[in-house]
């Protein structure tokens, strides 16, 4: 008897090792076309990016130019600050009046004979309403006068007050008691002059 010889032959076996080949080529290409898409977008927002601060540095750099220009024009030209604008400005320091300062001092020369109910400051002049309570052993007229020299020797004071005189007095009954109302007026340099003719007269 002839033994019988038998062979199994997968025709399947080809077929899915090139379903398997063609899965990987698949894979592999999109993996290349993922990584080229994820490249170029990468680029373009680089891309995007570099635009976006070149501009801001071209803007800058213009800002710049543009200022260095125009104070290189003031220095040049002078016009930014004239000499009249020096003076005024000049002007304005010297003439001002700090009051916190003139407020200080004329406190320190109030004693308590008298007393300083009102004050106002018109025209370069500062009017000072005062009281004085009469006593027979006081002179009141010593005590306003006492009081203009004190003013005046305050250089805080006298410095924007050259001109201090003593004006009008008036006597009058406060309920029951009798005072005398009196006014200093304190000429600054501008009205100086106008001072030094009331004084005189």
């Amino acid at each position: 008897m002839t033994p019988n010889f038998f062979f199994r032959i997968n025709l399947n076996k080809y077929g899915e090792i090139k379903l398997q080949t063609e899965r990987e080529n698949k894979a592999f290409r999109n993996a290349v076309i993922g990584f080229l898409l994820g490249a170029l977008i990468m680029f373009a927002g680089l891309l995007l990016l570099n635009n976006s601060l070149k501009k801001k540095v071209d803007n800058r750099r213009s800002y710049y130019t543009k200022i260095n220009s125009q104070l290189n024009e003031f220095e040049t030209s002078g016009e930014y600050l004239s000499v009249n604008d020096v003076t005024k400005l000049a002007e304005t320091f010297n003439d001002r009046i700090f009051w916190t300062k003139k407020l200080e001092a004329l406190s320190q020369e109030i004693d308590k004979q008298l007393a300083v109910r009102k004050f106002q400051f018109s025209n370069g002049v500062l009017t000072l309403n005062g009281i004085i309570e009469v006593d027979r052993r006081i002179q009141e007229g010593d005590v306003t006068y006492d009081f203009v020299q004190r003013l005046q020797a305050n250089p805080e004071i006298s410095n924007d007050f050259p001109a201090i005189k003593s004006g009008s007095k008036n006597r009058q009954m406060a309920k029951d008691t009798e005072i005398l109302e009196f006014l200093i007026e304190c000429y600054s340099r501008d009205s100086a002059a106008l001072g030094q003719k009331a004084v005189e007269q």
